[in-house]
């Protein structure tokens, strides 16, 4: 069992991100006999697969919406798995949009090194 300053560090997160997490009911802690929230190794397992879901834009709100199906049972299945392959495929159009953009932006890289090659002397030029 592991503190919430111990999660915390671990996941890189902050203790308040923890305790919101908590209050939006995204991750329930078991809780010891003075009342202080103590974290399994499940919980981290969650709250990893959690952290990666917000890194790929999925709205709290949808996060929220997605642990509650876990929570009430098996029979949310496939409700589970529609939520997911929504943001899967949000992620494939995120992706797509990045590699769209490193494209124009290798362009105009190229453009400048090309600029600045025809604009500073070469050594063949002076010898």
């Amino acid at each position: 069992m592991y503190s919430i300053g111990e999660v915390a560090k671990m996941i890189g997160v902050s203790t308040h991100t923890l305790r919101y997490y908590e209050k939006e009911k995204i991750i329930i802690p078991n809780r010891n006999k003075t009342g202080d929230r103590m974290y399994e190794v499940s919980h981290l397992k969650w709250l990893l697969f959690v952290l990666k879901l917000k890194e790929t834009q999925m709205p709290i709100a949808k996060i929220k919406q997605y642990a509650d199906l876990v929570r009430e049972g098996e029979h949310t299945t496939f409700e589970r798995l529609a939520l997911l392959e929504e943001h899967q495929r949000s992620i494939q159009d995120q992706l797509e949009n990045l590699q769209s953009t490193e494209k124009m932006l290798q362009g105009k890289i190229t453009t400048y090194k090309a600029f600045l090659n025809d604009q500073s002397p070469s050594m063949s030029k002076s010898t």
